[in-house]
């Protein structure tokens, strides 16, 4: 493990769990990215999966705890703003299928 603590450049296995879990927080990001880019691909038109805004707030979130672990300001700000972000994407889809449900029924 000494060699993973080397390579991430940190001292103490607390921190070694944190960058970790910062790392697998960014590959939420990432794997947002790519289901987007599929699903339009697929589509053969910009589509957005409603999967791409629950990657984004788990990656949100977990950037933000980080941030926050981090003690950096412009993180947790810029983290913070995303998460709220998702959230309303969230709130508004759902309210759409709502009220699409309703006008069906």
């Amino acid at each position: 493990m000494q060699w993973l603590m080397t390579i991430l450049h940190v001292e103490t296995v607390t921190e070694l769990w944190w960058v970790l879990f910062g790392l697998s927080a960014q590959l939420m990001f990432t794997a947002r990215f790519l289901l987007q880019w599929i699903a339009s691909e697929r589509a053969k038109n910009s589509v957005m999966p409603v999967a791409f805004w629950y990657f984004s707030l788990a990656g949100g979130v977990m950037l933000l705890i980080y941030a926050l672990y981090r003690k950096d300001p412009v993180f947790v700000l810029g983290q913070a703003l995303g998460v709220v972000i998702y959230v309303r994407n969230l709130w508004l889809i759902y309210a759409n299928r709502r009220a699409n449900n309703a006008v069906s029924d």
